[in-house]
């Protein structure tokens, strides 16, 4: 039945890596990755790319990406009186995803997929293999195609917990430049935030995001007074603004299994404290391929998802029950006031909140004592200087 090997749909990040991890794994798979949209194409999103994003790409034959464009080798945290300004181990860098997607497209491309403009509407499981729109037939399929997943959900599968970001781009202020900021916001359920990241090039991605509870949400014009009201002068000359949803992971989260594998968004994986996702995008995208490509090396593609979803657990999972602790934790404002006198004492601290919070780091014994004894203080901290331009 199979016209291809692995079918993946959706070409962002998740995808394109889960198109690489395949081809790295075995070179002559027939390897399709379907995606609605033509490449370079917009996508809501903060940018930024961990370094530890490209230390995974590397282990399927992706180098220098991002050689040409600008490393941001600092990180504001700010909330109300508390200002945390350190540099970080290693540099991120801020990518607007319209370059980012197209770069890693072009090297599945290079790699030997075949790159099929194709909007997913319907997927089928059957004995043999799996077919979408009774138009592709594929032995395994990797659902990579976002939040909203239309393979997500001809599985049956249900989302979890949500939250709502808006993104825009804007001058980047004299104050925010060469920085990464984020700053928290007061009296509200965590995480709650703004963010400016200075791409490089004279423009700031800037937004803010925060968890969904219940039905609805904030309006385009809250989310902008949000973004305003902690950091002034965000929005002036802003252009680009795109709303979008980021299902926050779990502790319990369990692939199925099968022929059919989800990665990334699709999979229920954003990072709870943080809103990152392209590190997981990337991470589970490479395992999946893999997976895939092994189960039909086998002659066994119905066993993919059971390899998949062994690996990515191995990979991911002590850190997705430290992100899930970690989350609940600060959903009370002192936890997270005592997480920033912490960082603003021990660079040791912050380096390890850094990894909990963009790629696959832990709660630490440090982090745990440093979060202890700031609890413990009843330092008010120092006023910021101010974050608008003068």
């Amino acid at each position: 039945m199979a016209a291809w090997d692995l079918a993946v749909a959706g070409a962002g990040p998740a995808g394109a890596a889960a198109a690489l991890g395949a081809l790295h794994e075995a070179p002559g798979l027939r390897v399709a990755l379907l995606d609605r949209a033509g490449f370079p194409r917009d996508k809501a999103c903060g940018d930024g790319v961990a370094p530890q994003v490209l230390d995974r790409l590397a282990e399927v034959g992706v180098t220098g990406l991002l050689d040409d464009r600008v490393p941001v080798g600092r990180l504001r945290l700010v909330r109300g009186g508390r200002d945390v300004d350190r540099a970080v181990v290693r540099p991120s860098y801020v990518v607007p995803r319209r370059i980012f997607d197209a770069r890693l497209v072009e090297a599945a491309r290079a790699a030997g997929a075949t790159v099929l403009r194709h909007r997913i509407r319907d997927v089928r499981i059957g004995d043999d293999g799996v077919r979408i729109d009774d138009e592709i037939d594929a032995a395994v399929v990797v659902g990579a195609d976002g939040a909203r997943s239309v393979v997500r959900r001809g599985l049956g599968l249900p989302t979890g917990t949500r939250a709502l970001a808006l993104r825009g781009y804007a001058p980047v202020p004299a104050a925010r430049r060469g920085t990464q900021v984020i700053a928290f916001a007061r009296g509200a359920v965590q995480p709650a935030y703004a963010w400016s990241f200075d791409r490089g090039d004279g423009l700031a991605n800037v937004g803010y995001g925060e968890v969904l509870r219940g039905p609805g949400g904030p309006t385009r014009t809250q989310l902008l007074a949000r973004l305003e009201a902690l950091l002034p002068g965000a929005t002036r000359g802003g252009t680009d603004w795109r709303g979008h949803h980021l299902p926050l992971s779990g502790a319990r989260w369990r692939p199925p299994a099968g022929r059919v594998l989800l990665v990334g968004d699709a999979a229920g994986l954003v990072n709870p404290i943080s809103g990152e996702g392209i590190y997981y995008a990337v991470s589970t995208g490479i395992v999946a391929g893999r997976a895939a490509a092994r189960a039909l090396a086998a002659g066994r593609p119905a066993d993919a998802g059971r390899g998949y979803g062994r690996d990515a657990r191995a990979h991911l999972f002590p850190h997705l029950r430290h992100t899930a602790v970690a989350s609940r934790l600060i959903r009370a404002g002192p936890v997270l006031d005592a997480g920033l006198r912490a960082s603003a004492g021990d660079q040791r601290v912050f380096d390890d909140l850094v990894e909990l919070a963009l790629a696959r780091g832990r709660l630490t014994a440090r982090v745990l004592r440093g979060l202890g004894a700031a609890l413990l203080r009843t330092d008010p901290g120092t006023r910021p200087p101010p974050l608008q331009e003068s």
